[in-house]
C-alpha cells in the first residue's frame, strides 16, 4: 500500500475540483498531493495532523493546505456525529504560470506564501463558509468567480500558521507509508498504553533509531506527539461529556496518573482541565 503521494481523483481538464464528502469518516491516511486544498468542516469533529502540527477540528473550521504538505483528518469515533467536509482543490499554475502574478491578485501573494505550512482561518468565517457551501451548485463560470472571491475573503481574514519550517518537505512512497502507519497506530491506540518498542516495531527500527527518525521528520519527539493527541481528545471530552469527571477523562485519554494529566494539560493549554471546561 503506497499512501504517499495521493492523487486527487478529479476528471481530466478540470482546473478546480470540488469535493463534498459526507459519511462516517474522512480519508484517514496520511497523504499529500500537488493540489492546494481549501476545506470547510460542516459536520463532525476529530483530530488533524498538518505537517508537524497536531490539533482538533470541529464544525465550521476552515483550513488551507499547501501543495505536498502531509496531512490527515481523523474523525473521533467516540462521538456519533456524521462527518462532512467541503473541499476545493486547485493548482496555482492551473490558469497559467503568471495568472496569480497579475497586479489584480497582488493581495493573494501573502496567502500563497503562508499556505505552504498550512493555515487555519480565524476570522471572516461566516462569509467564507457561505461561499464554500454553495460553490458546487453553481455553473462552471460562476464557480470560478466564486473561487476567486473565496481566495479574496481568505486572504483578508486572520489566519493561524500551523506547521513549522523544518517540516516543509516531500515524503517518498516508502517513507510515506511508514509515517502513515505510525500515525494511524497512534491515533487508534492513544487511549491505551503505547510504548516506544511498539511503534519502533511498526517502523521496523530500533527504539533509538526510531526516536531520531521521528524527531527529524516531525520536529517533535514521539512522546510529545502522543501527548498532543491525548490532550486533544481530553479537550473534546471536557466540552461534550459533562457527565464525565476529570479523572475519568484522564484515563479515557490515555493517562494513568491524574497529576501527570493535569500538569501536561496546563503546559499545553495554559489552563487546568477544570478551567478549560468552564471556559468552553
Amino acid at each position: 500500500m503506497k499512501v504517499l503521494p495521493f492523487k486527487i481523483p478529479k476528471p481530466e481538464n478540470v482546473t478546480l475540483y470540488i469535493q463534498h464528502y459526507k459519511g462516517d469518516s474522512f480519508y484517514e491516511k496520511l497523504h499529500q498531493h500537488k493540489e492546494i486544498q481549501i476545506s470547510l468542516i460542516t459536520e463532525g469533529e476529530g483530530t488533524y495532523i498538518i505537517g508537524d502540527c497536531v490539533g482538533e477540528f470541529k464544525k465550521d473550521d476552515i483550513f488551507v493546505i499547501g501543495e505536498n504538505l502531509p496531512h490527515i483528518f481523523k474523525k473521533d469515533k467516540a462521538f456519533d456525529d456524521e462527518t462532512e467536509m467541503v473541499s476545493l482543490f486547485f493548482k496555482k499554475n492551473s490558469y497559467g504560470e503568471e495568472f496569480f502574478n497579475l497586479p489584480e491578485f497582488e493581495h493573494f501573494q501573502d496567502l500563497f506564501n503562508k499556505i505552504g505550512l498550512g493555515v487555519q482561518v480565524i476570522s471572516n468565517k461566516k462569509h467564507i463558509s457561505e461561499a464554500l457551501s454553495k460553490i458546487k451548485k453553481l455553473p462552471k463560470y460562476y464557480q470560478f468567480i466564486s473561487f476567486l472571491e473565496t481566495l479574496h475573503l481568505i486572504s483578508e481574514a486572520k489566519k493561524r500558521t500551523l506547521s513549522s519550517l523544518i517540516n516543509l518537505k516531500k515524503y517518498g512512497g516508502n517513507e510515506g507509508k511508514r509515517m502513515s502507519d505510525i500515525f494511524q497506530y497512534t491515533m487508534n491506540n492513544y487511549h491505551k498504553e503505547v510504548t516506544l518498542h511498539q511503534v519502533s516495531d511498526i517502523a521496523n527500527m530500533t527504539p533509538n533509531a526510531f526516536c531520531r527518525y521521528f524527531k527529524q521528520r516531525t520536529n517533535k519527539t514521539f512522546v510529545n506527539f502522543l501527548i498532543d493527541i491525548r490532550i486533544g481528545n481530553a479537550c473534546k471530552l471536557l466540552t461534550k461529556n459533562n457527565d464525565l469527571n476529570i479523572t475519568e477523562i484522564s484515563y479515557k485519554s490515555g493517562f494513568n496518573n491524574l497529576a501527570n494529566f493535569n500538569r501536561k494539560f496546563k503546559a499545553i493549554k495554559g489552563v487546568t482541565p477544570s478551567e478549560y471546561r468552564k471556559k468552553h
